[in-house]
C-alpha cells in the first residue's frame, strides 16, 4: 500500500514538472454582480429598496478558442452571484453576455429591459469583471413609494 502511494506521488510530481516545462500555463477569471431590488421604481437606491438573496443567473462565454461555456450562479445574503474558472491561457475567455434568469422573491419579480449585458473579457489571470446591477420591480408601485 506504501508503494502505491509513493509511485501515485512521483507521478503527480512527474506530471507537474511536464505541465510548467512544456509552458501550459493556468489562467483564472471571474465574473460578479448584483441583483437588487428597486421597491418603488425610480431607478435610484433608497432606503426601500434591497438586494434579492437567491436570485438566478445565466452567464454565457465563447472562449478564445471558440468553446462556448455556460454558467448558472445564484445570488447570495448580499445580492452578490459570482462565476469563476480556471483554465488554459489558451482557451481563456474572450467575451461573455451575463443574464438575468429568475427571482424567487414574492413581491420582486419583474425585470426591467434591457437585462442581459455582452461584454468583452480582456483581464489578465486572477482579475474579475462586475457586471452592472440587474434590477427586479414590485409589479405595483406601493403606497408609500408616492
Amino acid at each position: 500500500m506504501e508503494s502505491h502511494i509513493k509511485r501515485m506521488f512521483v507521478r503527480f510530481v512527474l506530471l507537474i514538472i511536464m505541465m510548467s516545462v512544456c509552458g501550459v500555463r493556468a489562467w483564472t477569471g471571474e465574473i460578479h454582480g448584483r441583483v437588487v431590488c428597486d421597491v418603488c421604481g425610480d431607478s435610484s437606491i433608497g432606503p426601500e429598496d434591497h438586494v434579492l438573496e437567491g436570485a438566478e443567473v445565466a452567464v454565457l462565454c465563447i472562449t478564445k478558442s471558440g468553446e462556448v461555456l455556460n454558467y448558472q450562479a445564484f445570488t447570495n445574503a448580499k445580492g452578490i452571484y459570482t462565476v469563476a474558472e480556471t483554465m488554459p491561457e489558451s482557451d481563456r475567455w474572450d467575451a461573455c453576455l451575463a443574464r438575468p434568469i429568475r427571482s424567487f422573491h414574492e413581491h420582486c419579480t419583474h425585470l426591467t429591459e434591457g437585462a442581459g449585458v455582452k461584454f468583452k473579457y480582456n483581464h489578465p489571470s486572477g482579475y474579475f469583471h462586475t457586471v452592472r446591477p440587474f434590477i427586479y420591480r414590485h409589479p405595483s408601485v406601493p403606497a408609500y413609494c408616492m
